[in-house]
């Protein structure tokens, strides 16, 4: 693996079919909500925001300038997880594609879909245990093993490492705070002590990168990654916080008025 430099050395331009393809998930998207709002009621307007908002923040993480960068830049690395694994999850957690897509699809095929959600795999990667091991565990794995530096050397472990980073960061979201239907729901007081010891799990994990860099990263660059995924990932972890206490509040209120 190279040693960090000041500027990027990759392609900076923008691959035409990744645009593409993001650009027909925002499309499908505001087609399903037309839908829905023709067959049902009218579907939010910043749930619309929240899905285009999630899937270019992961679209900048994985075309483009930034991504660059990144192959440069241990910091802009981290900036693009921030975006790749919290902001965007985040973003598309409170999107409700499922409950979406349920209601856009045909009866028999929102039926099948059902099923297929109701498998004992799902139920198992849907646990908030298991989701928090994937996610937060799986960052221990990518800094603190040779993996950082075996990504920058084949672009199959590249490619795999940042599916791994949102496919996580979605798990995970979507089981703290269950805008979609689950097949099984965990208490909110069980669903807080899994999101604190994740918290914590990032915030220690940050403080490890400041002292131990990943092989091949200069200390400078360590440094300031690991303040901006500290301070960063407060901001983020913040906004999953109020929008699970303010989930929590509702749900004492309908309790009360039953």
């Amino acid at each position: 693996m190279h040693h960090m430099s000041s500027g990027p050395s990759g392609d900076m331009s923008f691959d035409p079919m990744l645009m593409m393809l993001f650009t027909v998930l925002t499309i499908l998207y505001i087609a399903a909500a037309a839908i829905t709002h023709r067959r049902f009621r009218k579907w939010p307007v910043y749930r619309t925001f929240c899905w285009a908002a999630g899937i270019w923040s992961a679209a900048l993480t994985v075309d483009g300038p930034l991504v660059a960068y990144a192959h440069e830049s241990f910091t802009i690395h981290m900036a693009g997880h921030l975006l790749l694994g919290m902001l965007a999850p985040l973003f598309i957690v409170m999107a409700s594609p499922v409950t979406l897509m349920l209601r856009s699809l045909p009866i028999s095929l929102a039926r099948r879909f059902v099923r297929v959600r109701h498998m004992r795999y799902f139920h198992l990667v849907m646990h908030p245990v298991v989701a928090a091991l994937l996610n937060i565990g799986g960052l221990w794995a990518l800094y603190t093993t040779g993996l950082y530096e075996a990504m920058h050397n084949s672009d199959m472990v590249y490619d795999v490492v940042h599916i791994h980073l949102f496919l996580a960061g979605y798990l995970f979201t979507s089981s703290i705070i269950y805008l979609d239907p689950v097949s099984r729901r965990f208490s909110f007081k069980y669903r807080a002590i899994v999101l604190i010891l994740a918290i914590a799990g990032h915030s220690i994990l940050s403080k490890w990168l400041y002292g131990s860099p990943p092989i091949g990263v200069p200390v400078e660059q360590a440094e300031a990654a690991a303040i901006l995924m500290y301070y960063g990932g407060d901001v983020i972890e913040l906004l999953l916080i109020v929008l699970f206490c303010f989930h929590w509040y509702k749900y004492r209120i309908s309790s009360r008025s039953i």
